[in-house]
């Protein structure tokens, strides 16, 4: 897989792909991540990408022209399966998508910044729109990064242990239940019998039933939400 992150401050993306589970992908080549500065596809002597909306209002716009010739760059080297955009009022970034893109061959990221990107990026380069929540950043790098995290510990051979991701939270539309190692009494705070039993089928069903507990009292929401997707 690739991902080229498209990024006016190329910087702040340097240090969450260079540890843990993300720095071992890349050094296993399961995912090659391209961080592509914007500021070298402007002509402008200041090395500007943004400026002021037409018909007025506070903030600046991310130019069309310095992030067209940026997009058509890398799609003149390869083919995209997806051009995403970080924005506040994309889809909701969910386990289930992070699924579906892990998939995907090759990404784009659009890191949103300012006030936004101009429109016509969007109805005609960007083909996925997504939000990591709704609140807003200062810019779209961080979502970018989280976007990845998510979508690279997926591919397989990114974790040691690969059933790890399909017990992960909202997976199964289910929290993960809760967990515990040694010791198994501390200060009288005692790990429940069930898991120290060695009856694997058992515990199967502990955890599925501490799942279900969990999201029905955290997070009714999730449960609501698979009923509307059938």
């Amino acid at each position: 897989m690739r991902i080229d992150i498209i990024t006016v401050l190329p910087e702040l993306l340097e240090s969450p792909f260079n540890h843990s589970i993300v720095k071992r992908a890349r050094e296993k080549k399961l995912v090659e991540i391209n961080i592509v500065n914007l500021r070298d596809f402007t002509n402008d002597r200041y090395k500007s990408v943004d400026d002021y909306a037409f018909g007025g209002g506070a903030g600046m716009v991310m130019m069309i022209e310095p992030v067209f010739k940026a997009i058509e760059k890398l799609r003149s080297e390869r083919e995209y399966d997806e051009i995403i955009y970080t924005s506040p009022d994309g889809e909701k970034f969910t386990q289930r998508l992070a699924n579906q893109l892990s998939l995907k061959q090759n990404i784009i990221i659009l890191a949103g910044h300012y006030k936004g990107v101009d429109q016509r990026i969007r109805d005609f380069l960007v083909t996925r729109e997504i939000s990591i929540g709704d609140y807003v950043l200062s810019g779209g790098e961080l979502p970018a990064a989280a976007i990845t995290d998510a979508i690279v510990r997926l591919l397989p051979g990114a974790l040691s242990d690969e059933q790890s991701a399909l017990s992960d939270s909202f997976q199964d539309d289910l929290l993960a239940p809760p967990v515990y190692t040694r010791p198994a009494d501390f200060n009288g705070w005692k790990v429940p019998d069930i898991l120290l039993s060695g009856h694997a089928a058992k515990i199967e069903n502990w955890k599925h039933e501490q799942s279900e507990e969990r999201t029905k009292r955290l997070r009714p929401d999730l449960l609501h939400d698979d009923d509307e997707n059938g």
